[in-house]
C-alpha cells in the first residue's frame, strides 16, 4: 500500500476551523443557568383591596347554619342531578349535611321558614321519588319534625298541594321501594292537612287497590306495608262513621276532623259517590291480602305482620262502618251489604274467626290473636245490623266477647295491663247491642261477665270508663233493656248493684282522676233524673264531702278539690234524693264552712238546697240546722273589722259573709209561714248567741231574727229577757270594735260599718220597747259591783277594762239617740239613763278604787259626753205635746205586745203538731 503525504496546505486548515458547541462541564448538585433565550413571564402587581365585594359582606344580617350557609345555598346543594353526587360527592357538599343544615337553620331562626316555606318544599319535593333510601329517610324526617310542625299554624293547603303531584308520581314508580315510600309521605301530608284526603280521595284510594294486588312485593317488605297500611287507616279515620251515631254525645271524639269538615266543605257530599266505588273495590282486595297472610298464623305471629294484619281489619272496619252511616244518611250510593260486601266478609273473613294458633304460644303472642279477634268482632258486630248472620256464627261471637271479659279482666299479670284494659275497653261498648239482642240464659252470661268486669277493674282504668258509658246506655238510654225478659226477674238486679257501686267508686277516684270522677257525676245527675238514685247510698256519699274525725277534726272528701264543674254536677245530685239525710247536710255544711271553697260554689249549694226544701226532699228542722250552721259557724277572717295592712284587707272573707249572710235572710223568709219559722227558730238563734261567737256572726244571727219577726215583735217575754243580756254586751263589742271618728255622718266608712252591726238592734228596739228597757238596765247595773266583772268576763269579748266599758256603754246610747225610730222610744226611759249617769259618776268618785289616771281621764270624757244627751233629753219633755205624745205611744205599744202574744201561742201550737 503505498501511503499519501500530507501536503501543507491541509493541516493549515485543520488548525484555523472553530467549535461549534462548546461542553460545559457541570458539577453535581448545581442548579442549571436559564436558556439565553427565555422569556420572563413573572408579571408583578398591587393586589385590589374592595371590602364591599366580599362573601363575609354578602351574608351580612342574613340567618345562616352553623357552617356559615344561607339557605340558598342549602337548597343549591339539594339539587344535583347525579344521585352518588347528592349521596356522597367527593368535592361536593353532602345532601345529608344539607339537610341537617336547613334543620339547624329553621330551628334557630323559624321566621325563615316562614318566608321561604314554599321555596323550600318546591326544591325539596323533587327528592320524594329519589333512588336513595337514605336521602327520602332524611327528607321524611326533616318534614316530618321542622317543616310542617314549623307551618302548623298557616294555611298548609297550599304546602300540601306542592307536594301531591310528585307524591302520586312517586306512587307509580317502577321501584317498589318508592312506591311504598310514596304512602308513607302522604300520610304525613294528610296528618298535617286532612282536607287533602278528600281532594286526591279518588287517585289514593286507586293507589291503595294497585299496590295491595301486588302480593308478591309487599310480602317481602312488610314494614313498608305497615306504614303504608297506616296511613290508609288515617285516612279512612276521617270519614263520618256509624260507631259516632251510636255513642252518646259527650262520648264523640272532639277531633273528629270530618264533622268539622263537612259543614265547611259541602263538595265532600259530591265526592261521596267516588269514596262509595273506590271503598267497594279496596275492601275485597283487603281481604284477600289479609288472606295471604294467614299462613303466617300457623307459627309464631311476628310483629310485622301483626301490624300489617291489624291494619288490614282496622281499613275494613272502617270501611264497613262508612257504609253503614251512608245506608242511615239514606244515601243513594250506599252499597248493598246483604249482597256485595257482606257477601265477601262472611265468606272469606269472618268464617276464619276465631283466629287461634297451631300451639301454645307465649302470653304477649296470644294477646296478639285476641286484638285481631276482637277487631273482626267489631266488623261483624256493624255487619249484624244490617244482616242476619247464621246462628252458629253468632254463637262464637258470644262465646269470645264472654272469654275476653272473664279471662283478661281476671288475669293477675302486670306486664300487660295496658294490652287487657285496651282489648276489654274495645268489646265493652257492644255489651248494651249483645244484651238487647240474645235472650235467655245468653242475656243472664253476659250481664253476670260485664257486673264482674265492672267490679274487678281499677277505678282509674280506661275499662271502668267504658263500663259506665256502657251503664249508661243499657239504663238509660235504653230504660226497657233489662226488663224484656219478665219472667226472669234477676235481670234488674244487675242494674241495682251498678247503681249502688257509683257512690263508692267516686271516692275511689278522690281528685287524682278528675276526668273520671266527672264522668260518674255525670252519671249520677242522669240517674237522679230518671229517680234511680237510692237514699241509702248517701252513707257513702257524706264521705265524699267530708267526714269527723277524732277531737272534732274536719277530713275533707275531694269535693273540695275538683273542678267546679264537677262540684256543680256533684250538688245538682243532691236534689234528686228522694229525701236528704241530716248527716249528710252535716258533711255538706261542713265544706261550706270550709275557706277553701268557692264562694260561687257556697251559693249555689245554698241555692240548690233551697229548691230542694221546696220540693219537699228536706225536712224543715234539717235545712234550718242548715242555714243556723252557717251563719254561726263561718269564720270570718281577719277578725279585726278594720285590717290593718292591705294583704289581709285582700285577703279578708267578710264581704262573702255578708252576702251569706243576706242569703239565708231570704232563704228563710220564703220556707213558709214565717211565725211557724220563727217559732222554729227563735230558741235555737238564742242558744248560739249565748255561745259567745265572733261578732259577725252574732250580727247575722240577729239579722236572721229580724228577717222573721214583726212590729210588734214576736219575742216571748222569756226570749226578751234572755236577749236583753246577750244584746248588751254585743252592743258594747260592737262600739269597741268600731271606733268613733271626727266624720259622725253615716256616709263615712265607720258610719256604714257602725250602722251594718247596730241596724238589728234598733230595729229589734223599735219592735219591742221592753227589749230597750231592760237593755239598759242591763248596762246600768253592769257599771256597779260585781255585775260589772260578770259581764265583762262572760259576756263582752273585746271590750276589757272598766274605763273602755263605759266609755263604749256612752257611745251605744248616743248612737241610739241619732237613730230616729229609737229616739223616739229613748225618750221613755229617760229614768234609765240617768242611772247609767248617776253609776258613772259613784264609780268616778269612790276612793278604793284605784283608777290610773289615763282611765279617769276616759270615764270624764264620757260623763261630759253623757250629760249632753240627758239635757236634750230634758229640754224634749218638758213639752207636753211630746209628753202626751209619748204616753199613747207606749200604750200603743202595750196593746200591740198583748195581741202578738196570743199570736205567738197559736203558731206554737200548730209546731207542735207538726211531725
Amino acid at each position: 500500500m503505498v501511503k499519501m503525504a500530507k501536503t501543507k496546505g491541509s493541516s493549515k486548515k485543520q488548525q484555523k476551523r472553530g467549535i461549534d458547541f462548546k461542553k460545559i462541564k457541570r458539577k453535581i448538585g448545581r442548579k442549571l443557568p436559564p436558556p439565553k433565550n427565555t422569556t420572563n413571564t413573572e408579571i408583578k402587581s398591587k393586589a385590589i383591596v374592595l371590602p364591599e365585594q366580599s362573601v363575609a359582606s354578602e351574608k351580612a344580617g342574613l340567618a345562616v347554619s352553623k357552617k356559615g350557609l344561607t339557605l340558598k345555598e342549602l337548597l343549591q346543594h339539594t339539587s344535583h342531578h347525579n344521585a352518588k353526587v347528592r349521596k356522597e360527592p367527593l368535592f361536593s357538599f353532602p345532601f345529608e349535611d344539607a339537610l341537617m343544615g336547613m334543620k339547624d337553620l329553621f330551628l334557630n331562626h323559624p321566621e325563615e321558614l316562614k318566608l321561604h316555606r314554599y321555596a323550600v318544599i318546591e326544591k325539596l319535593r323533587e327528592r320524594i321519588s329519589d333512588d336513595e333510601k337514605t336521602v327520602r329517610e332524611n327528607l321524611y324526617q326533616l318534614l316530618k319534625s321542622v317543616i310542617l310542625p314549623g307551618c302548623k299554624e298557616d294555611n298548609q293547603g297550599p304546602v300540601i298541594s306542592l307536594m301531591m303531584a310528585y307524591i302520586f308520581n312517586a306512587m307509580t314508580h317502577l321501584a317498589i321501594g318508592v312506591r311504598l315510600m310514596a304512602f308513607k309521605f302522604f300520610d304525613l301530608a294528610v296528618e298535617y292537612h286532612p282536607p287533602s284526603f278528600f281532594s286526591y280521595a279518588e287517585k289514593i284510594l286507586q293507589n291503595y287497590e294497585d299496590i295491595l294486588r301486588k302480593n308478591q312485593f309487599y310480602l317481602e317488605d312488610k314494614v313498608k306495608l305497615k306504614n303504608a297500611l297506616a296511613g290508609l287507616v288515617r285516612c279512612l279515620l276521617l270519614l263520618p262513621s256509624s260507631k259516632e251515631v251510636n255513642l252518646p254525645a259527650k262520648n264523640i271524639p272532639e277531633k273528629k276532623i270530618l264533622q268539622a269538615f263537612e259543614l265547611d266543605v259541602p263538595t265532600v257530599f259530591a265526592e261521596y259517590s267516588v269514596i262509595i266505588k273506590k271503598l267497594k273495590d279496596l275492601v275485597p282486595v283487603l281481604v284477600n291480602c289479609f288472606q295471604d297472610f294467614l299462613p303466617v298464623l300457623h307459627d309464631s305471629l311476628d310483629a310485622q305482620s301483626f301490624d300489617c294484619m291489624l291494619n288490614i281489619l282496622r281499613s275494613i272496619d272502617l270501611a264497613v262502618a262508612f257504609f253503614i252511616h251512608g245506608i242511615q244518611q239514606g244515601h243513594p250510593e250506599s252499597p248493598p251489604l246483604d249482597q256485595s260486601i257482606s257477601s265477601v266478609l262472611l265468606k272469606k273473613l269472618l268464617v276464619v274467626f276465631p283466629l287461634s294458633p297451631m300451639h301454645h304460644l307465649s302470653e304477649k303472642d296470644d294477646d296478639r290473636y285476641v286484638i285481631l279477634n276482637i277487631v273482626i268482632t267489631e266488623i261483624f258486630m256493624h255487619l249484624s245490623e244490617w244482616i242476619c248472620p247464621p246462628a252458629v256464627l253468632f254463637e262464637k261471637f258470644l262465646t269470645f266477647v264472654e272469654y275476653v271479659l272473664l279471662e283478661k279482666s281476671c288475669s293477675k299479670m302486670r306486664s300487660n295491663k295496658a294490652v287487657r284494659e285496651k282489648q276489654i275497653s274495645t268489646l265493652i261498648p257492644f255489651i248494651p247491642k249483645l244484651v238487647s239482642r240474645v235472650i235467655g240464659n245468653w242475656k243472664n252470661r253476659l250481664l253476670q261477665a260485664f257486673t264482674k268486669t265492672f267490679q274487678d277493674c281499677s277505678p282509674e282504668s280506661s275499662v271502668k270508663l267504658a263500663c259506665l258509658a256502657a251503664i249508661e246506655e243499657m239504663i238509660i238510654s235504653h230504660e226497657d233493656l233489662l226488663c224484656t225478659d219478665v219472667n226472669d226477674s234477676g235481670l234488674f238486679g244487675y242494674k241495682i248493684t251498678w247503681i249502688r257501686e257509683l257512690p263508692m267508686l267516686l271516692i275511689l277516684l278522690g281528685d287524682r282522676h278528675s276526668s273520671s270522677s266527672k264522668v260518674v257525676l255525670h252519671l249520677l245527675l242522669r240517674l237522679g233524673q230518671r229517680s234511680l238514685l237510692y237514699d241509702d247510698m248517701q252513707g257513702l256519699l257524706k264521705e265524699f264531702y267530708s267526714t269527723d274525725q277524732d277531737k272534732g277534726n274536719i277530713c275533707y272528701g275531694p269535693f273540695l278539690r275538683l273542678a267546679r264543674d264537677s262540684q256543680e254536677l256533684s250538688i245538682c245530685c243532691l236534689y234528686y234524693f228522694s229525701q236528704l239525710d241530716s248527716t249528710l247536710l252535716k258533711s255538706i255544711a261542713s265544706c261550706c264552712l270550709c275557706h277553701e271553697l268557692d264562694p260561687f260554689m257556697l251559693f249555689r249549694i245554698i241555692e240548690v238546697l233551697h229548691s230542694t226544701y221546696k220540693a219537699g226532699h228536706i225536712q224543715i228542722s234539717d235545712f234550718i240546722s242548715f242555714l243556723i250552721t252557717l251563719a254561726s259557724c263561718f269564720k270570718v277572717f281577719p277578725e279585726n273589722i278594720f285590717p290593718a295592712t292591705e294583704r289581709d284587707i285582700k285577703t279578708s272573707n267578710r264581704a262573702t259573709f255578708k252576702s251569706l249572710t243576706s242569703v239565708v235572710c231570704s232563704c228563710l223568709s220564703q220556707m213558709g209561714d214565717n211565725s211557724l219559722i220563727f217559732a222554729i227558730l227563735e230558741k235555737v238563734i238564742l242558744e248560739q248567741i249565748s255561745l259567745k261567737p265572733f261578732l259577725d256572726n252574732s250580727c247575722a244571727m240577729l239579722r236572721m231574727l229580724i228577717a222573721l219577726d214583726s212590729k210588734p215583735t214576736r219575742l216571748s217575754e222569756q226570749s226578751i229577757c234572755s236577749l236583753s243580756n246577750v244584746l248588751s254586751a254585743y252592743l258594747i263589742d260592737v262600739a269597741h270594735c268600731v271606733p268613733e271618728d271626727d266624720d259622725e255622718s253615716m256616709s263615712s266608712i265607720h258610719g256604714q260599718t257602725r250602722r251594718y252591726y247596730l241596724l238589728p238592734s234598733f230595729i229589734l228596739f223599735d219592735r219591742s220597747h221592753k227589749l230597750l228597757n231592760l237593755v239598759l238596765n242591763v248596762m246600768g247595773s253592769s257599771i256597779n259591783g260585781r255585775s260589772f266583772s260578770l259581764l265583762s268576763g262572760d259576756h263582752i269579748c273585746y271590750a276589757k277594762g272598766s274605763s273602755s266599758i263605759i266609755n263604749a256603754i256612752v257611745s251605744v246610747l248616743l248612737w241610739l239617740q241619732r237613730e230616729a225610730k229609737v229616739q223616739q222610744i229613748l225618750y221613755l226611759y229617760k229614768e234609765e239613763i240617768d242611772h247609767i249617769s248617776r253609776s258613772i259618776c259613784s264609780l268616778q268618785s269612790l276612793e278604793e278604787i284605784n283608777v290610773p289616771i289615763e282611765e279617769r281621764h276616759i270615764i270624764k270624757r264620757a260623763i261630759d259626753r253623757l250629760k249632753t244627751l240627758t239635757s236634750s233629753l230634758y229640754q224634749i219633755l218638758n213639752f207636753p205635746a211630746n209628753r202626751g205624745k209619748l204616753e199613747r205611744l207606749h200604750n200603743k205599744m202595750t196593746h200591740n205586745c198583748k195581741v202578738q202574744a196570743w199570736k205567738r201561742r197559736t203558731a206554737l201550737m200548730v209546731y207542735e203538731d207538726l211531725p
